[in-house]
Parts: structure tokens; C-alpha cells; sequence
């Protein structure tokens, strides 16, 4: 049975332009001026860890043990009190036919906060897989294989819906259908031709479509 996977910020909810530009102050005040767009274009699909580690690369220097947490906690009150879904999100998902999940590049806590402040987190319950429970997060396809293992799908199976070219190479990698989504506040004029050239099978630009364009590809 056909399984919609979904990435979680900037396709249920729209978190990246809040994320990144808190990702940006940081870079700033550890010395690489940087602005929310450039931050995207960086750290955008990526977990908190590989963020950080990429941030050491960009810096030359490690950065000191408390960064990470003090992002984590800016961010969660960020979240908490300015978060919205997606423009048309929860209508669509209730359009689907077929099961669902999440899997994000974020922490457990992060995800379920973003579902519950924008009221999305009874579409999903406990199906929800963070890049925490992998060895190797986006691109790589760890995360997504073991949403499709868990939710017992087959990789064939799955279509997976992303804003983000890292995410959408996950998924290709995995063996799934990548439906691109540019819908969300961050996205960009170049972003659908970004997304499809890293494999998305479709890209669309309004959550309108998506149960049409889920629907296309699953039986």
C-alpha cells in the first residue's frame, strides 16, 4: 500500500525562514557575517548536527559546546509563538487516500512542537521519524528508508514530498517517487529548476495539487 512521506519544515509547516534566520545571527556572531537567504542556500534540509559541523568547516574553528543548544532554544520559542502551517496543508493531507508520515532532518522535539502549534499533529500521531535515528541524515537515504522499513512500505512505494534539493536527493537515493514542493515563504524563483534537476518527478507550487500529483504516481 502506497505511503506519503513528509518532509516537515517548509512543506507541512513554514519554519525556513525562521530557522535560517536565526541561523544567520549565529554564523554572525561567531564571526561569518552571513544573511538568512545565504544561510538557506548552505544549512537548508539539514540536521542541527550536520549544521554545526558544516558551520566549523565554514569557520576553520570548532565552535564552542553551547551554540547548538542556545540555537535549539531561540528557535523553540520562535516556533512557538510565530509558526504557521503551510498555506492549504492540512486540506490537503486530509484529501489523501493513502497512509502517511513524517521524516525530518529536525530533533524529535522540534517536530512535534511544529505539529502541534500549527495543529497538524493529529494527521500523523507517532508516525514520525527524525534524522536522530540515523547514522547518515539528508542526503544520504537513511532517513527514508527507515520511515518505509517502519511503516512496512516498500521504497517503490513511497512518495516523499520535499522543499528541499538535499531532501529530494534523499529520496531518490532511496529508491522513492520525490514530489518538489516551492510553495513555502523561503522558496525561490530558481528553486523548482533546483528540485527537479536532483530528481523530483514533479514540483509544485501550491498544496492544492498535491493530492493530484500523489495520486499520479501511486495506485
Amino acid at each position: 500500500m502506497a505511503l506519503a512521506i513528509f518532509d516537515c519544515d517548509g512543506v507541512l509547516v513554514d519554519s525556513e525562514i525562521l530557522a535560517n534566520a536565526l541561523l544567520a545571527e549565529m554564523m554572525t556572531e561567531l564571526g561569518r557575517a552571513m544573511t538568512a537567504e545565504q544561510a538557506l542556500q548552505i544549512f537548508g534540509g539539514r540536521s542541527l548536527s550536520d549544521v554545526l559541523a558544516l558551520a566549523e568547516d565554514i569557520l576553520g574553528r570548532k565552535i564552542p559546546d553551547n551554540v547548538g543548544l542556545r540555537y535549539a532554544q531561540r528557535l523553540s520559542k520562535r516556533l512557538r509563538y510565530e509558526l504557521k502551517p503551510v498555506f492549504g496543508v492540512q486540506e490537503a493531507i486530509a484529501a489523501l487516500t493513502c497512509r502517511r508520515c513524517v521524516a525530518s532532518s529536525s530533533t524529535f522535539e522540534r517536530i512535534r512542537l511544529s505539529l502541534e502549534v500549527t495543529g497538524l499533529a493529529p494527521f500523523f500521531g507517532d508516525h514520525i521519524f527524525s534524522a536522530t535515528q540515523v547514522a547518515h541524515g539528508k542526503p544520504a537515504p537513511d532517513l527514508y528508508l527507515l520511515a518505509a522499513r517502519t511503516m512496512a512500505a516498500a521504497p517503490g512505494d513511497c512518495v516523499v514530498v520535499e522543499d528541499s534539493p538535499l531532501g529530494v536527493a534523499a529520496a531518490v537515493a532511496a529508491g522513492m517517487i520525490a514530489i518538489g514542493f516551492t510553495g513555502a515563504s523561503h522558496g525561490t524563483a530558481d528553486l523548482a529548476q533546483r528540485l527537479a534537476a536532483v530528481g523530483a518527478r514533479r514540483v509544485i507550487a501550491a498544496m492544492n495539487e498535491l493530492p493530484l500529483a500523489i495520486a499520479t504516481f501511486v495506485s
